[in-house]
């Protein structure tokens, strides 16, 4: 199963505006439409329940929304039989049982711990950044104070308006 990452982060690595969840604050129309196009064409999506609750997923018959939770008892009546779900399985438990549900591909849009903990695991194929033009100095980065070691290789990158913001799409590299 193909996993991708995606997030938009300031000139200096945020991923939040001094702490601020909601993204649509800051980022530019581009990448919020872009953002928008990716998550509608998206068959699987998988978000922590930060995200969740900022984002403010609702069910879809064209969507397979899995929010990651330490306790998913608390959001039983939210749950809608394969359109919305929550559970606490590790991401290795959690990629294994979707693929064998026949998905080949994941979409994961944040947040912060559950990046790090797909990273961890080695379990991310490719990570599409929009990188706004922007220096917010504090907020959170999207991976957590883990020790990590991550190499990426460059598939692409656009420029999508006059003030700079960059659309990039990378490859994890795998160690041979």
């Amino acid at each position: 199963m193909k996993i991708i990452l995606i997030f938009v982060s300031s000139l200096d690595g945020k991923v939040t505006r001094w702490g601020e969840p909601n993204v649509n604050l800051w980022s530019s129309h581009q990448d919020q439409d872009y953002y928008k196009r990716i998550r509608n064409e998206s068959r699987l999506i998988v978000m922590g329940s930060h995200t969740y609750k900022a984002d403010h997923t609702t069910p879809s018959p064209n969507h397979r929304s899995i929010v990651l939770t330490q306790h998913p008892e608390t959001y039983k009546s939210q749950e809608v039989k394969g359109q919305l779900e929550f559970t606490s399985e590790s991401p290795s438990e959690l990629t294994t049982r979707l693929h064998q549900d026949g998905h080949d591909q994941m979409l994961l849009i944040g947040g912060p711990h559950v990046a790090t903990s797909f990273l961890k695991e080695q379990l991310i194929d490719e990570v599409w950044l929009t990188i706004e033009p922007k220096i917010f100095g504090a907020g959170e980065t999207f991976a957590t104070e883990e020790k990590l070691d991550v190499s990426l290789r460059l598939l692409s990158f656009e420029k999508v308006n006059e003030h700079g913001t960059l659309i990039t799409k990378y490859e994890v590299v795998r160690a041979s």
